[in-house]
């Protein structure tokens, strides 16, 4: 079983930069394909990078070039650096793992790929 607790949320200005990190407990962690999501107000959970256990990484095209996915083995730590971060990045930022062949496949990045999910953190940008 795989626990995740996510943190460095906050509120920012367009254009600054956020890190978050997640923190997993769990046997299953290492051999999972590991991502971050996020949900706005009245939208769906979309998927927004992913990384597997060889460091590959895959990002949607609405993030590509400001967010970047990586992980800390080490520490069992899964981050996401977020520059340039625009208004319309607001939304509740989780991480989560797969073990489904072909989850770290993407764009598009399939929700229902992941199995194991953290509570969230809240990240604001205003204009």
């Amino acid at each position: 079983q795989v626990q995740l607790v996510e943190s460095g949320g906050g509120s920012v200005q367009a254009g600054g930069s956020l890190r978050l990190s997640c923190a997993a407990s769990g046997y299953a962690y290492r051999r999972a394909c590991k991502g971050w999501f996020r949900q706005a107000p009245g939208k769906e959970r979309e998927g927004v990078a992913t990384i597997d256990t060889a460091g590959n990484t895959r990002a949607a095209d609405s993030v590509k070039g400001r967010f970047t996915i990586s992980q800390d083995n080490a520490k069992n730590t899964l981050y996401l650096q977020m520059d340039s971060l625009k208004p319309e990045d607001t939304a509740m930022y989780y991480c989560a793992t797969s073990g489904v062949s072909g989850a770290c496949l993407g764009p598009p990045i399939r929700t229902t790929y992941f199995g194991a999910w953290g509570q969230g953190t809240q990240v604001t940008v205003s204009s």
